[in-house]
């Protein structure tokens, strides 16, 4: 299920971001004080431009197990796609495999048309994350030219309006 984000997320966000090979695709490890400002960031956006993210947890109330949402992070990559929706998903590595990313995508793809109608999102995918880059083309999204993001190389999605 999709829910807005409580204090009790901070620990599968720090869970997480502590792990080099589980954040390795979105700027790997940071410490307590940077974990702390992404999960901010993601509940902040509500407030200033009606889109952010959710924590996707288990039905029953259990403990946050990823988060997905969309964003515009006014991201310095090329080609730029400031001032368009962008769309993330992440889940903990136990998450993975059981279909969880799939269904939380996909309801909050159903809820940003809801909302916006439909428009154009954006996903930026790093290189090597396969599993990514399957879900995006199982949700609708077309693979762009590759871009730049941070001096890296990046995958640009675009699911079409």
């Amino acid at each position: 299920m999709l829910r807005d984000f409580e204090l009790r997320d901070l620990e599968y966000f720090l869970s997480f971001f502590a792990d080099a090979e589980a954040s390795q695709h979105v700027g790997g490890p940071s410490g307590r004080e940077d974990t702390w400002r992404r999960m901010l960031a993601g509940a902040g956006l509500w407030q200033l431009t009606g889109i952010g993210m959710w924590a996707v947890a288990e039905r029953g109330g259990g403990p946050a197990i990823g988060h997905v949402g969309f964003f515009d992070f006014l991201r310095g990559c090329e080609p730029s796609i400031e001032g368009q929706a962008e769309m993330g998903w992440i889940l903990a590595p136990a998450a993975h495999g059981k279909g969880y990313a799939s269904e939380a995508c996909e309801a909050a793809l159903g809820w940003f048309e809801e909302h916006f109608g439909k428009q154009p999102v954006w996903a930026l995918i790093s290189p090597g994350n396969d599993p990514s880059m399957k879900l995006a083309l199982k949700l609708g999204f077309e693979r762009q030219a590759d871009g730049i993001y941070r001096e890296k190389p990046q995958t640009i999605w675009l699911r079409p309006a």
